[in-house]
């Protein structure tokens, strides 16, 4: 977060604007972001907190998802720049900024935590994780029949987790888990996204097509990343990826946009 706020900053100021302007707003969108990730999360698990409501609060346990905060950091910003009297657009151009940096640090955070990784695979960027300090349903806690009752209805998730529980590497005695470090894939399709994005600032059309390149970008990589996780928040009854269709969704409006502004911007150019 403060490496994403000192790049916003950088941007405002290379830009010619107050960059004062966007302290103010990182110390609101920071917490709501935060708020929002949560809600994101809770409503599509709804189940895991239905009979403890107060485990909401504890954010110990995990539960976050970009999306929500990503959601919670728009709304922030319009009822911001409304009282502010400053453009919306613009401010997303800048901001846009920080928070894909921050998204190629907080990925890490997966890593670090074991978690949000990929599918089995046997490919040069297999990774290997003990098998002892992953996710219960990796291990032999859990029987088949009981991962087929958690994972009811979502078949395409449960064959994901019975193929890495089947694939388990031996070494040195230590059982494996052997899967695509979806949160490297992310980390570094995002870093080549920050650098198209300020390498393409000075040469904008108009305001807002740094934050729609972003959106467009960011959803394009996560539509492939998404379908190749195991933790997948999936729209209520269905087997379907909540953040693979709304990236799916973000990635047709935002290109849309895209050509409608570019060509009106072309227009009153000549």
């Amino acid at each position: 977060m403060l490496l994403g706020y000192f790049i916003t900053e950088w941007m405002a100021k290379r830009t010619g604007q107050n960059k004062e302007l966007y302290l103010d707003f990182a110390l609101y969108a920071i917490v709501f972001s935060v708020i929002g990730a949560r809600i994101y999360y809770v409503i599509f698990e709804w189940d895991k907190f239905k009979d403890e409501p107060l485990s909401i609060l504890n954010l110990r346990t995990g539960g976050l998802a970009i999306f929500g905060g990503i959601i919670a950091a728009v709304l922030t910003a319009i009822i911001y720049c409304r009282i502010k009297k400053y453009s919306f657009w613009l401010l997303a151009d800048t901001a846009c900024i920080g928070l894909v940096t921050g998204q190629i640090v907080g990925r890490w955070g997966n890593f670090f935590n074991r978690e949000a990784f990929g599918r089995y695979t046997n490919s040069l960027f297999a990774m290997q994780l003990d098998r002892r300090s992953v996710d219960y349903v990796f291990t032999d806690r859990v029987s088949v029949q009981g991962l087929k009752q958690i994972y009811a209805g979502r078949q395409e998730a449960l064959q994901r987790i019975l193929e890495i529980r089947s694939n388990l590497v031996l070494v040195d005695g230590v059982e494996y888990i052997q899967v695509h470090p979806t949160f490297l894939y992310e980390s570094v399709w995002n870093l080549c996204l920050l650098i198209f994005l300020i390498l393409y600032t000075k040469r904008k059309r108009f305001d807002g097509e740094i934050a729609l390149l972003y959106f467009a970008g960011y959803s394009l990589g996560r539509m492939w990343i998404e379908g190749l996780r195991t933790d997948q928040l999936f729209l209520w009854g269905t087997d379907l990826a909540v953040s693979q269709l709304l990236s799916g969704i973000l990635l047709l409006v935002s290109t849309v946009i895209i050509i409608w502004m570019g060509g009106r911007a072309r227009k009153s150019k000549t």
